[in-house]
Order: C-alpha cells, then sequence, then structure tokens
C-alpha cells in the first residue's frame, strides 16, 4: 500500500500543473491573436483553443474531488468536535470511530451510486466494445461540448475520487484503533516555511531593533 500513500498529491499537482499551463497558453493565444502581426494574425486564428475552459473546469472539478480524499488522510477537512472534546476518553473514542464509520459509509454509498451511474451513462458500451462482446440495445452515452469526449469519463472522477475518500476514512479509523491518535493538520503553517526558533538568551520584547525610540547613552545615567 505504500504507493497509495501520496497518490491524491501526484494527481491533483499533476492537474494543478497542467490546468495553470492550458489557461495560461489559452490567454496569451486569446491577445496575441488580437494584434494585427500579417501572417501570425492568420495563423493564430487557425488554431482552436475553444476547448481549453471546458478541459480546466473537468480537471478542476478531478482536482475537488481526490483533493477531498487528501483531506481525510491528513485531517485537513473542519470538523465541529466542541461537544466530543468534552467527554471522556473512552466515549470520545467511540464517538470518533463512529464518525470515521459514517464517514466511510457514506462515501462509500456515493461511489456505488456514482459507478452504477457512469455504467449506464456510456461506460458500459465502451468497456463491451473494448472487449468485442455484443451492445445490442445498450447506450453509447453522450458527449462534452467542446473536447467530445464521452461524458462517462468526466464523471469517473465521482466513483474514483469518493471510492477512495472512504478507503482513507477506513485507513484513518484503522490507524486511531491502533495508536488513539488522528490526522492533524495545522491550518497557519505554510509548507517550505520553517518556523525560526527564538533564542533561549534571546528577549523578544527588548525593542533593540532600532525602530523603537530610546535613551541616547548619553542619557541613560540620568540628566547632570
Amino acid at each position: 500500500m505504500k504507493f497509495l500513500d501520496h497518490l491524491e498529491e501526484w494527481i491533483v499537482t499533476f492537474l494543478m500543473g497542467a490546468a495553470t499551463l492550458i489557461i495560461f497558453v489559452a490567454v496569451l493565444h486569446r491577445y496575441a491573436a488580437g494584434m494585427a502581426i500579417p501572417g501570425v494574425q492568420d495563423w493564430l486564428l487557425s488554431i482552436n483553443m475553444t476547448w481549453a475552459q471546458e478541459l480546466t473546469i473537468i480537471m478542476f472539478v478531478w482536482m475537488a474531488k481526490f483533493g477531498a480524499a487528501y483531506g481525510v488522510r491528513t485531517g485537513i477537512h473542519v470538523g465541529v468536535d466542541v461537544l466530543i472534546n468534552r467527554m471522556n476518553d473512552k466515549m470520545r473514542s467511540k464517538f470518533i470511530v463512529l464518525g470515521l464509520c459514517a464517514g466511510a459509509l457514506f462515501t462509500g454509498i456515493v461511489a456505488t451510486l456514482g459507478s452504477g451511474f457512469v455504467w449506464e451513462n456510456g461506460a458500459h458500451h465502451f468497456f463491451f466494445n473494448l472487449l468485442g462482446l455484443p451492445m445490442d440495445g445498450i447506450f453509447e452515452g453522450p458527449t462534452t461540448p467542446d473536447l467530445e469526449w464521452p461524458t462517462w469519463m468526466v464523471y469517473s472522477a465521482i466513483p474514483l475520487g469518493t471510492s477512495l475518500m472512504c478507503f482513507r476514512f477506513l485507513q484513518v479509523m484503522v490507524n486511531f484503533l491502533k495508536t488513539g491518535e488522528l490526522p492533524h493538520h495545522d491550518h497557519g503553517h505554510v509548507d517550505g516555511l520553517e518556523e525560526e526558533t527564538v533564542a533561549v538568551d534571546m528577549n523578544p520584547y527588548a525593542m533593540n531593533d532600532n525602530l523603537h525610540p530610546t535613551d541616547l547613552p548619553s542619557q541613560k545615567g540620568g540628566a547632570k
């Protein structure tokens, strides 16, 4: 299961980088095509970039689904735990396990229903055609307006992302039962920035940084 440890980061990082690049190229193409440069303008206008917006929207949908699974694994989702934290340890553990089970059940149901929807929306036709099976009366499924991709491929983000989210709920629950610890994310921490450690013999309130008014050396001993 080691390859699953950072699966969400790989997917989200790739999609975010690709979406940023596509948006940059599309905006650059739009502005450059409006410049009356002989030869270049005609060449740019011949390039169709209308698919860029649709593709980036699809990418952001996939990012959201797999980002939700990442949130479960790292404990980044916001939760209301005021009452839970007031309970004793035994009762608190029971409610935490109950909450994780409820999350796994809900995401499992969504993943199952999403899989059925994707299957009936065109995946059924695609895989039967791929395997050379008879396709009499099987719905081929619609396609997207600009890219003309089968919509079942786009909607696959629901069963795939939610199934991974369900797995993360179960993973967190098993780890909690073993160690009694939950994943915790510090919302004030920024990855890549290390907090400076104040030296033991340093007074952070000394105001000796030349930014605050202080007495001149000749005045420290008092007026003569």
